[in-house]
């Protein structure tokens, strides 16, 4: 009788001793999870943010750097060709068999300037003619990360991001 007591504790070992560990590609895959906000007041100095968060999974764990290494990539989609703005993640160590990694990012964004169609005015023009005819402007962002072996992650856009042209 003694061994029918223990047995369903064996059972529960064996269940618990058998989980595999998440079975993610060595890529990392980033999904927009939120934006901290959705508006911000137009500005070429650090006046006004939103905070941008994704979530990761990566297979092997190998995100971060030590070195300084940029690993973060935040565009502004309105500049078709401009070069996007360069983040740096923290170090995760690998750590055992099992690497595979899941989390989130919180990324902030400084305020950013108004674009006006071509030929009426100037980036960040916050006179009276500008604003009055154009008062907000939206973005979006386009977002990846890389690891360590360069793998380069998916990329995704956050939601719009309105911007307020004329700052009181």
């Amino acid at each position: 009788m003694k061994l029918a007591h223990y047995f369903p504790i064996f059972i529960i070992a064996i269940i618990f001793s058998c989980t595999k560990p998440p079975d993610y590609p060595i890529e990392p895959v980033i999904e927009f999870q939120r934006l901290s906000r959705n508006f911000m007041d137009q500005g070429i100095t650090n006046n006004d943010s939103v905070v941008v968060t994704v979530s990761f999974t990566d297979g092997d764990g190998d995100l971060g750097h030590t070195d300084g290494t940029i690993d973060i990539f935040v565009k502004d989609t309105r500049v078709p060709n401009a070069d996007p703005s360069p983040y740096k993640m923290p170090f995760v160590p690998v750590q055992g068999v099992g690497n595979g990694i899941s989390g989130e990012i919180s990324i902030l964004t400084y305020s950013t300037c108004c674009l006006y169609p071509p030929g009426t005015f100037p980036p960040c023009d916050e006179s009276e003619d500008a604003t009055n005819a154009y008062p907000i402007d939206s973005l979006i962002y386009e977002i990846y990360i890389m690891d360590r072996a360069g793998n380069e992650s998916n990329h995704v856009l956050s939601d719009p991001v309105l911007l307020q042209c004329r700052v009181n």
